[in-house]
């Protein structure tokens, strides 16, 4: 059996509910990115509990509250990766709150589209 990173690791949460909690990403996409979780292991969000995915939504917004006050990004993305080949990687349910900036990549149209990057500008 594989150890989950997020069960056996003491995770330095900066915010957290009933079921769900929020860190700081150890290999940050960009400044601020965060990672929401249950604190119950589940393996992707599609196993998620009703009151899970409403704690969930409710760090998401708390997440990004937070993130303003302390760097101000432009927008933001959203996301999870269900399955090994959707890219999971840790099969512990987690919701990347990815904060993106003005000129942090040359051109952003497209957002989450580009995991398949010929596709990015469709």
């Amino acid at each position: 059996m594989t150890v989950c990173l997020f069960c056996n690791d003491k995770l330095p949460y900066v915010l957290e509910n009933g079921t769900c909690a929020a860190f700081f990403d150890k290999h940050p996409v960009s400044r601020g990115h965060m990672l929401i979780i249950p604190k119950a292991h589940k393996t992707d969000y599609f196993q998620l509990s009703c009151q899970e995915k409403q704690d969930m939504d409710a760090l998401i917004t708390a997440g990004k509250r937070l993130l303003e006050n302390t760097y101000s990004p432009a927008g933001y993305n959203i996301g999870f990766n269900c399955g090994l080949s959707a890219g999971q990687s840790v099969f512990h349910c987690h919701c990347h709150l990815i904060p993106r900036y003005q000129g942090d990549c040359v051109n952003p149209r497209g957002g989450v589209r580009g995991v398949i990057p010929e596709k990015m500008n469709d």
